[in-house]
């Protein structure tokens, strides 16, 4: 391996991300790979309060920073020491993001190639219970003074650094030290393989943390791509970084199509409600279309907002369409406004009065629900969308079954399919909701060679 010199570097906080928190101590030492070339740490003045959970972790307290130098008067002395050097630390990019943070905010332009020493030593070391510093230095031997306090970590990182050198024999080091190292880029928690098994598919994936408990799910045309996207960058807010640290592992489901990317991603995380995922849990029904049976025996049609154990006969995330669809029906099937209930009373004020004794039969009425029901459910639609599969060997399938996704899913290409509804038998049903819903009829308004119809039924697509 060529000849370099290494920055190790440990450093102390106040917080655990660099937009919000501050450094209150740095340690640097140059290593060339064989000895120590030079050490330099310092306490530094964080400008603001050291919260007490951090001092009862570090030991350092407002006190001890008081009269430190602030970062600005080291930071061209820590630039100097870290020019042309690797930068190397234990979970390298949460020091690495500090520490460019405040010389940038120092007025200077500096980037390194990195080394991680935990993702080194479970490349070179594996199978170990534990990769946290602490762990690390009991598993093997490493002796460490001054625990969570940057001189006394950086020493440790030092002996660890120089063993996993000596036990380095298929040149791990030198392989992730590279300016296009993808393993560089990766959260600190993340094993390699988690990353490098992904495929360059359109598909689902999914980020897990510690307790194997999904955080995370997104949907893409090339799985991989997409997933090295959210390590790329240099975004120091705290939500990224929490989020990165969180990562524990990835798994994934390929897909055919873009759509049943999308339909996966949005049922999946409707069914998980992961930690991280916040645009999609907006598309929620909030109101439904009822009906119910009073103890006169009347019929009535109501908007009212969505249960947990209510079944309704639409769901709609505005209760201005629900409201526009039961106007439409009572209009179209002459139902008595007395019997249409709706979620703003005041709605129905400007409508002409009639004496609450004058009321209908009640056989005809309630006929005039029923009618406007079946028109209702059988107006909607029901078809298939057929696509190219994951292979050249099958197909792709969605099935819509009155106006509401049923399912989606694979027939291989040696099967028959004479009517749309035998598709039916070979989809896995998935739950529905209107953003579903919209996406797939963007999709067949767009594609119409693509969609099949039921031939027993009666059809439009809205």
């Amino acid at each position: 391996m060529k000849k370099m010199q290494y920055a190790i570097v440990d450093i102390e906080t106040t917080g655990g991300n660099a937009s919000g928190s501050r450094i209150t101590e740095i340690a640097i030492i140059i290593h060339d790979g064989t000895t120590v070339l030079d050490k330099y740490e310092t306490l530094v003045n964080p400008q603001k309060e050291i919260p007490l959970p951090i001092f009862a972790l570090t030991g350092i307290n407002n006190e001890m920073v008081q009269h430190a130098p602030i970062f600005d008067d080291i930071a061209e002395k820590v630039l100097e020491l870290l020019t042309d050097r690797i930068f190397v630390a234990h979970n390298v990019n949460f020091d690495y993001s500090f520490v460019r943070h405040e010389i940038e905010k120092a007025g200077f332009k500096w980037t390194a190639r990195k080394l991680c020493t935990v993702r080194a030593a479970r490349k070179i070391k594996p199978g170990l219970s534990s990769y946290s510093l602490g762990n690390l230095c009991n598993s093997l031997d490493i002796p460490v003074k001054d625990r969570h306090r940057a001189g006394g970590d950086a020493a440790a990182t030092v002996i660890l650094f120089e063993r996993l050198l000596a036990w380095d024999d298929e040149g791990v080091i030198s392989k992730m030290i590279k300016n296009t190292a993808q393993d560089q880029r990766l959260p600190p928690n993340l094993p390699p393989k988690d990353f490098e098994q992904l495929p360059e598919k359109p598909g689902v994936y999914y980020f897990y943390n510690q307790l194997k408990k999904v955080i995370y799910v997104g949907k893409a045309i090339n799985i991989k791509k997409r997933v090295a996207s959210h390590f790329s960058g240099h975004n120091i807010n705290p939500q990224r970084q929490n989020f990165l640290r969180d990562i524990h592992s990835i798994s994934f489901e390929v897909c055919a199509t873009e759509l049943m990317a999308l339909l996966l991603e949005c049922t999946e995380i409707k069914k998980l409600w992961p930690a991280y995922n916040r645009a999609l849990k907006r598309f929620e029904a909030k109101y439904g279309l009822y009906q119910y049976e009073a103890r006169n025996g009347y019929r009535y049609l109501a908007i009212g907002k969505m249960g947990k154990f209510q079944d309704s006969i639409e769901v709609f995330n505005s209760e201005f369409a629900a409201i526009n669809l039961l106007r439409s029906l009572s209009e179209q099937f002459d139902i008595d406004y007395r019997f249409c209930k709706y979620s703003k009373p005041e709605l129905g004020e400007f409508l002409p009065q009639k004496d609450p004794t004058d009321l209908p039969d009640a056989a005809s009425h309630n006929s005039k629900i029923e009618r406007a029901i079946d028109f209702f459910l059988n107006s909607r639609s029901t078809f298939a969308i057929v696509d190219k599969g994951r292979s050249a060997e099958e197909r792709s399938c969605i099935w819509v079954e009155k106006g509401h996704f049923y399912g989606m899913g694979y027939i291989t290409s040696d099967v028959a399919i004479t009517e749309p509804s035998q598709i039916k038998d070979f989809v896995t049903p998935y739950a529905s909701n209107q953003y579903i819903m919209q996406l797939i009829d963007t999709y067949a308004k767009k594609y119409p060679r693509k969609v099949f119809f039921n031939r027993n039924c009666k059809f439009r697509l809205y």
